[in-house]
């Protein structure tokens, strides 16, 4: 048990120093309604483990603070009075709705990279939440979602698509400050995002989000904190919310901390490093074709943030344990890192993200050394979910413009090899490409991607991406084929 801990980690990390500004979200613009406060914590909200918040909103929604639309004066519009109906008059007791309607369409064609009539996927999702706050330190979180899917050649949705009510979130959370530290508890279903992107996300590509069941336990400095966590993913069906429950084969726990970083380092910058020890159990992991047990730990770290114009968020991450009769031996490292071109906020950004991940023995020979993510964002490699951080090697140059007001443009070329040709193209959910683990050849393909973002109003924006997968050797003499994919979408929040 982690927990007895969490109080020796508080005393060791309280400090007396006054909290340092919270930077603002990275690549994103800074929240800008004066109504709305940073969620309040002894330590940068925005580096808490807790996702960005922009223009108040998170995609986490109980990250958001709304607490200061409590008093009649500040609520702007009939949606901003949803944000705090208020039980007392001291406003101590409150209750904070949020929704969202997505309407999105997918077409990819040559799915799964075969040649096959191009797929359509027409996608709605629906999520309504509800935030009770029973005073300063203790509510009550809750979340239901729904997943519409129709289209053309769909094949089996999962139930992360098509799901007809799902309780995507429900915990409780209390804290306390304890000799100037924040130390605090939330139990139930959540979503996690406490490290890198690529490791753990809410992934919010899909219709229904990822969540977590279990507890989080955090102890919070001006300049220091620790977290601890021990969780079991939610195993989602498609009919009802009885039908939603925690996974009994799989397992992960572990600890992240954070440090921030001197400001006076290079002549001015807010970076936060943040360690971590994870571990990830599997009663039925998948390699190879072979299904076993299978125990990874992941010990890294993560040295993120701004200084000056340049952004970077760099990881690197050993592996080590043991699936069926194999040792694990896999490393991951992501050097993502851009350069705003000019002083102003709204100046071009060019960037390049160099990845590696090892790969070998995903079929039973030696060690296991495919490099593996617990739950990270699958479109970061590929927007059709062609590609994951297994047995592969990446470099990508990107350029981030902004045309207009509110119009945010970003294009980005990838080429992709793999890290040995021993072993298979792992596609996004895990599973290898069949046959490529036979062919020599080290190019996997290159990949032209562009997005566009245009934030039509800070509840409303429309999204547009168009990538082309030019398959290399590595997946065309197995028989896979190039493949476009696009898609556009329009979501509501508030």
């Amino acid at each position: 048990m982690m927990w007895p801990l969490l109080p020796l980690a508080a005393a060791v990390i309280a400090t007396p120093a006054t909290q340092p500004a919270t930077p603002p979200p990275q690549d994103q613009p800074a929240t800008t309604r004066a109504s709305v406060q940073p969620v309040v914590t002894p330590y940068p909200s925005a580096a808490a483990g807790n996702g960005s918040t922009v223009d108040g909103y998170s995609l986490s929604r109980w990250a958001e603070d709304w607490s200061a639309l409590c008093h009649a004066d500040e609520q702007g519009d009939p949606i901003d009075r949803l944000k705090c109906i208020s039980f007392d008059p001291d406003h101590r007791t409150y209750l904070t709705l949020s929704g969202e309607v997505r309407l999105r369409v997918n077409h990819t064609t040559n799915p799964n990279l075969r040649d096959a009539p191009a797929q359509r996927q027409d996608i709605r999702r629906l999520v309504a939440g509800a935030d009770l706050h029973l005073g300063p330190n203790l509510r009550v979180f809750g979340e239901i979602a729904h997943g519409g899917i129709s289209g053309v050649n769909l094949g089996a949705p999962p139930a992360t698509l098509r799901n007809e009510i799902a309780v995507q979130q429900l915990f409780v959370e209390g804290d306390a400050d304890v000799g100037g530290v924040d130390v605090g508890l939330r139990y139930g279903r959540q979503e996690f995002t406490d490290g890198p992107g690529l490791l753990v996300s809410q992934r919010d590509n899909n219709t229904i989000r990822y969540t977590l069941n279990g507890w989080r336990a955090w102890a919070r400095g001006s300049k220091v904190r620790i977290d601890l966590f021990d969780f079991r993913p939610t195993q989602y069906g498609d009919l009802s919310a009885a039908d939603d429950e925690p996974d009994p084969e799989r397992r992960f726990s572990g600890i992240t901390a954070g440090i921030v970083l001197p400001e006076r380092w290079f002549g001015g910058s807010r970076l936060y490093l943040d360690p971590f020890l994870w571990r990830r159990r599997n009663r039925v992991g998948t390699w190879g074709g072979r299904v076993g047990p299978a125990t990874r730990h992941f010990l890294g770290a993560r040295l993120w943030g701004t200084a000056g114009r340049l952004t970077m968020d760099w990881t690197v991450n050993r592996q080590w344990g043991r699936f069926m009769e194999q040792d694990i031996d896999a490393w991951q490292v992501f050097l993502a890192q851009t350069w705003r071109v000019a002083p102003a906020r709204s100046a071009p950004t060019v960037g390049i993200h160099l990845d590696y991940a090892s790969g070998g023995g995903g079929y039973g020979e030696g060690n296991l050394r495919n490099a593996y993510t617990p739950f990270g964002s699958n479109i970061y490699y590929s927007y059709g979910l062609f590609l994951m951080p297994s047995n592969l090697i990446a470099v990508s140059p990107n350029v981030t413009l902004s045309p207009v007001k509110r119009l945010r443009l970003t294009a980005e070329y990838e080429l992709a090899w793999r890290a040995t040709v021993h072993d298979a193209v792992y596609r996004a959910n895990g599973q290898p490409f069949a046959g490529t683990q036979d062919v020599a050849q080290a190019r996997v393909g290159n990949l032209a991607r562009l997005q566009a973002v245009w934030t039509i109003t800070p509840r409303l924006t429309m999204t547009g991406r168009y990538e082309h997968f030019a398959a290399g050797p590595a997946l065309t003499q197995a028989g896979y084929r190039s493949s476009d994919f696009m898609a556009t979408w329009l979501s509501f929040r508030f």
